[in-house]
C-alpha cells in the first residue's frame, strides 16, 4: 500500500526581496522550527527582480534539482512528487489542471498571453508563463545566464530557451490557487513588457 509513496531530502530556500506582508517573519518561525539546514533564509534588501532571485537562490543550492514556486502556497506542494516522478521516468493547462481564484480578467490576461506566446514561438509547451518548475540545477543555471528578459518574460524565456537547446521537458497539471492575502503585481506595465518581450524573443531569438 506504500509503493506509491516517494521519499526524498530537500532543503527550502527563502528568497525574499524585503516583503512588506510579514513572509520573512514567518520563514524565521520556520526555520527556528525545522532547523537551518532545512530551511534557508536569503532576504536581500528591496525588490530586485525574479531573474536576479533565482540567481541569489541557486548559488545557496546544494543539490542536484532544483523546484522553483511561490511561497505564497499559490503552487501547492502536494504536486511536486509527481513532478519529482515525472523527472524520473509532460503545467497548470495540461490535463486536469486548471486556475482557482482568479476573475475574469486575470484569466483573459493569462490564457491571451499563453496563446499569443504559443502562436508566435511554437514552444511545444501548454503554459509559458508559469513559474511552478523543476530544473537540473546545470540546466536553469544555463537558461538563467542565457536568459535577458525581465519581469513576467523571464519565465518564458527559460522555457523557449530550454526547448530550442533540445532539452526535455515534460507537464504535469497543476491547479494554481490565488492568493488569499495581498495583491498580485500583475499591472498595465507588466503586460507592456510582456508584450515587448514577446517580440523580441520572436524578432531577436527566433
Amino acid at each position: 500500500m506504500f509503493k506509491n509513496i516517494m521519499f526524498f531530502k530537500a532543503t527550502i530556500i527563502v528568497i525574499d526581496d524585503g516583503s512588506p506582508d510579514g513572509t520573512l517573519k514567518v520563514a524565521e518561525k520556520l526555520q527556528a522550527e525545522y532547523g537551518a539546514d532545512k530551511i534557508l533564509l536569503r532576504p536581500r534588501e528591496g525588490k530586485l527582480g525574479l531573474g536576479t532571485a533565482y540567481v541569489h537562490g541557486l548559488k545557496h543550492a546544494s543539490g542536484d534539482f532544483i523546484i522553483l514556486m511561490d511561497a505564497d502556497l499559490s503552487h501547492h506542494p502536494k504536486f511536486i512528487p509527481e513532478m519529482i516522478a515525472l523527472q524520473q521516468k509532460n503545467t497548470r493547462y495540461v490535463g486536469t489542471g486548471g486556475v482557482s481564484g482568479w476573475d475574469l480578467r486575470r484569466k483573459v490576461i493569462s490564457k491571451g498571453a499563453n496563446f499569443l506566446a504559443q502562436f508566435l514561438l511554437r514552444p511545444g509547451v501548454s503554459d509559458l508563463t508559469g513559474s511552478f518548475r523543476l530544473y537540473k540545477k546545470a540546466i536553469l543555471a544555463k537558461l538563467i545566464a542565457e536568459s535577458v528578459s525581465k519581469g513576467y518574460v523571464f519565465q518564458m524565456e527559460m522555457m523557449f530557451r530550454a526547448r530550442k537547446a533540445g532539452y526535455r521537458i515534460g507537464e504535469v497539471p497543476i491547479t494554481f490557487v490565488d492568493r488569499f492575502f495581498g495583491e498580485s503585481k500583475l499591472g498595465s506595465q507588466e503586460i507592456i513588457d510582456y508584450a515587448k518581450g514577446l517580440m523580441y524573443l520572436f524578432t531577436s531569438v527566433w
